[in-house]
């Protein structure tokens, strides 16, 4: 898969491990999980990585958007169950199942929105890694699946962003067989928002994370988090939140200047203000 051309200074390996890559293009910032041999699987190491990145990006002004990728021939495999079969003390797995949940709620939590970029194979917590990200893009060849119950594993906590993300009945059958979807069937139930030949992934996800980034990033930080907050709440206190927050939002000055560029006709400058 290609990587994204900067046309600024490298960014990469802002971690001392090396286990997670930034590059920076605009005010984009694609890390890519960098341990090809094991599918980049999710040892601790490598969550504790990327929780550092997240946690930088969090406090990067310059940043409007994220994207995740994988190095290699696939995108993520999973938890590292080498490592946990090595591991067997309990207060050692409940730190790696504790490190993944903060993992993919920072990917929640995250200011900005955060698009996953998937080639090959999206598995187990891969699997949950995507539908964590706020919008996915993958190629039409890549597969995703749940597939603990087949090694006596249930994939427990993949689930709770995997029935997140698509109907019940998609997010059981997934967990309950095990089985491969291909990527338009991914896109089918919303796992992924659409697939693209893997040719054009590199451009397709670059095109949406610009246009993404393009946005106000004072705007997209209140969407984002009011997306997450409204959710799950019932109907009625969800629009009394919302309205809430609506209000607030038209107090911006981004608000001011993108309706007053609206009925100029002519494109926004964005403060963040």
């Amino acid at each position: 898969m290609t990587e994204p051309q900067s046309n600024q200074v490298d960014a990469e390996s802002l971690d001392n491990t090396g286990l997670v890559l930034r590059q920076d293009e605009d005010s984009v910032a694609f890390l890519t999980l960098n341990l090809p041999g094991a599918y980049n699987a999710l040892s601790l190491a490598m969550m504790e990585a990327v929780l550092q990145e997240l946690a930088r990006l969090d406090q990067d002004p310059g940043i409007a958007a994220v994207v995740i990728k994988g190095s290699g021939k696939g995108f993520c495999a999973g938890h590292d169950l080498k490592e946990m079969r090595a591991n067997p003390d309990v207060a050692f797995r409940e730190k790696t199942f504790a490190t993944c949940s903060a993992m993919m709620m920072a990917v929640t939590q995250l200011r900005q929105p955060v698009i996953a970029q998937i080639h090959g194979i999206a598995t187990a917590a891969g699997c949950q890694l995507v539908a964590s990200c706020d919008l996915a893009i993958a190629a039409t060849d890549a597969r995703f699946s749940t597939p603990g119950v087949n090694i006596g594993l249930f994939c427990s906590t993949p689930m709770v962003a995997l029935s997140r993300a698509v109907s019940r009945k998609k997010a059981m059958e997934m967990l309950l067989t095990g089985d491969m979807i291909g990527a338009p069937e991914a896109a089918g139930i919303g796992l992924i928002n659409k697939s693209v030949p893997s040719d054009l992934l590199d451009r397709a996800v670059k095109e949406l994370a610009q246009k993404v980034a393009s946005k106000s990033p004072l705007v997209l930080k209140t969407g984002k988090e009011a997306f997450y907050q409204q959710i799950d709440m019932p109907l009625a206190q969800a629009y009394d939140h919302c309205s809430r927050i609506m209000v607030e939002n038209m107090a911006f000055k981004d608000a001011e200047e993108g309706i007053d560029a609206f009925i100029g006709k002519r494109p926004p400058v964005w403060k963040g203000e």
